[in-house]
């Protein structure tokens, strides 16, 4: 073997290793998948629905997933509430939960990362699931889209925002 193959087979392991050793701590903060970020369609009608939620908000980055304040038992005072701002790395998100019957009737985003022509397509197909997670969970508590952690992040945020002011 020559020099050269022995340096690419070093380098080779090196980053082999360097992998391995972030996946495990990677699993090690989540407890469970994450959901893809693949659009529902006709032949794909749940997407991704079904995945458990991840934990973890990627490396570099030690935001914590808002508490789990609210359950979906909980009741809520009718009427329109606007979280507060929250930081989404690649823009700002801010959720607006209409509570109907005591319940959340339907979330909207006030603002959510759209100067980028990544972002507005990572949030063409988050956004909808974020929402319809929400929605049927009653509660700011949503399995985090693949692709928009830091959407999901903010949004959930925003969200817990909005629905302490609605607490009845």
């Amino acid at each position: 073997m020559n020099t050269l193959a022995v340096k690419k087979l070093a380098v080779s392991v090196l980053i082999v290793g360097t992998f391995i050793l972030y996946a495990l701590l990677h699993n090690s903060r989540s407890s469970a998948a994450p959901v893809a970020l693949v659009p529902a369609t006709p032949a794909n009608p749940s997407a991704a629905a079904d995945t458990p939620a991840a934990t973890d908000t990627g490396a570099g980055n030690a935001t914590a997933a808002p508490s789990p304040t609210d359950t979906p038992s909980t009741r809520y005072k009718n009427g329109t509430y606007t979280g507060g701002v929250a930081d989404a790395q690649w823009g700002l998100v801010q959720i607006k939960a209409i509570i109907k019957n005591g319940k959340i009737a339907d979330v909207q985003w006030v603002q959510y990362p759209s100067d980028r022509e990544r972002s507005v397509f990572i949030n063409s197909i988050a956004d909808p699931q974020l929402t319809q997670e929400a929605i049927q969970a009653q509660s700011a508590q949503v399995d985090i889209v693949t692709g928009a952690t830091d959407s999901s992040f903010a949004f959930m945020q925003s969200l817990t925002d909005a629905l302490s002011q609605a607490q009845a």
